[in-house]
């Protein structure tokens, strides 16, 4: 298991900086509150960007559980490797959101709001439309796992830290606003199981009911990018 702490310390960095930068610019009494969905958003990508810098790419997952289970599906991970990779992403992904709270305590308590504390462990939508909402996180999900295969098909290596970064930050910049675009279950379950674990000052639903959304959608379509890119 040592092996996979990388993974497990990556997807921790990516959530403590995603969600940090969402607690940054919604919660009260923070110091960069009102920044905004552009920051947000540039602030995705470079979440990304700092554990690839640090541990690389070598597993080639990026910290997320739909596309680790894509590259098990297509034959690139052993069942093994990709089972592991998915409870470290897990577990990484939920400390980074404790760490999140912790940082940011004083800031959850100044702000009265149940949905914007929520906000800052997962995504939502816009419009509730679950059949829509789904169908835009599958998109997403599609978009972005066919984009690593075809990066790691024509760029070298050393390349990859930062072209996947920014194809993550651009999809969020482009299709954000419709669902908060998880694009990875790990991204989206265990930050808000974290909401529901912790005692946050006047905290609401945890809102169970949405989680199928960002969870499945992104399974669905990782899978059937790595599908259609065995194809062509």
């Amino acid at each position: 298991m040592l092996h996979y702490i990388p993974e497990f310390l990556g997807a921790m960095v990516m959530i403590l900086l995603l969600d940090g930068a969402v607690a940054n610019c919604t919660l009260n009494k923070s110091g960069m509150k009102g920044a905004g969905s552009l920051q947000i958003s540039l602030s995705i990508g470079l979440s990304l960007l700092v554990p690839c810098c640090i541990f690389g790419t070598d597993s080639g997952t990026y910290y997320n559980s739909a596309l680790t289970l894509a590259l098990f599906i297509d034959g690139t991970l052993p069942f093994d490797q990709a089972l592991n990779c998915i409870i470290a992403q897990f577990a990484g992904a939920f400390v980074g959101a404790v760490l999140v709270y912790i940082c940011f305590k004083d800031q959850f308590d100044a702000t009265e709001d149940p949905g914007t504390k929520l906000g800052v462990f997962c995504t939502g939508p816009s419009i509730p439309n679950a059949p829509r909402n789904f169908f835009c996180e599958a998109v997403a999900a599609f978009i972005f796992v066919l984009t690593v295969k075809g990066i790691g098909s024509t760029a070298q290596p050393d390349t990859h830290k930062f072209l996947v970064p920014a194809v993550y930050a651009a999809l969020t910049l482009c299709m954000g606003g419709l669902t908060g675009c998880a694009m990875n279950p790990a991204r989206d379950f265990a930050p808000r199981f974290a909401h529901a674990f912790l005692p946050i000052k006047g905290k609401g639903s945890s809102i169970w009911g949405y989680a199928l959304v960002p969870v499945l959608g992104p399974v669905i379509g990782a899978v059937l990018a790595v599908l259609l890119w065995g194809i062509i």
